[in-house]
């Protein structure tokens, strides 16, 4: 598994107030690896011991959450896209009150988060992303990529959402 990372940049030019300095945890890495179900628990051990390497101040049903995430989205990049697109990346970008994780393939197709057909025993898990994203206070969504294939990403606050009440 190929991994790259850094501290992300500044945003944007110009005079501004002066900007907190980043956490140490703080930064966007990218780890690649082949389209194989091999990669999946490669993946989410990967994203594992990042967030414990970078000490990111998560609760454990955060991280839990993002395993899960990351399981579903590379285990669909896999199952569903290997033939155009041999290669999966994972990105994690972590911001001082927010982990985004995001999941890349070439294959163009972009799918939908299905409604549950208690009939079928598979194709859930983009709903499960969706439904574990909202219920952690988070957002996630598919978008297009530059070369034609595909994103799916999903970010959550480091700090758990406080019950309605």
């Amino acid at each position: 598994m190929d991994v790259s990372g850094s501290v992300p940049p500044a945003e944007g030019g110009g005079p501004k107030a002066p900007a907190a300095a980043p956490l140490a945890y703080e930064g966007v890495w990218r780890f690649t690896a082949p389209a194989v179900e091999e990669s999946v628990p490669q993946a989410r051990r990967a994203v594992r011991d990042l967030l414990g390497r970078q000490g990111v101040p998560a609760h454990q049903d955060l991280v839990y959450s993002l395993l899960l995430i990351v399981s579903e989205l590379v285990t669909n990049s896999v199952r569903h896209a290997a033939l155009l697109s041999p290669e999966v990346a994972v990105e994690v970008a972590i911001g001082r009150e927010w982990v985004r994780v995001a999941v890349e393939d070439n294959h163009p197709y972009r799918p939908k988060a299905l409604e549950a057909d208690f009939g079928q025993t598979g194709g859930r898990g983009l709903l499960l992303v969706r439904e574990i994203t909202l219920e952690s206070g988070g957002v996630c969504d598919v978008e297009h990529t530059s070369t034609g294939g595909k994103v799916i990403w999903a970010a959550l606050p480091l700090t758990a959402p406080t019950p309605a009440g």
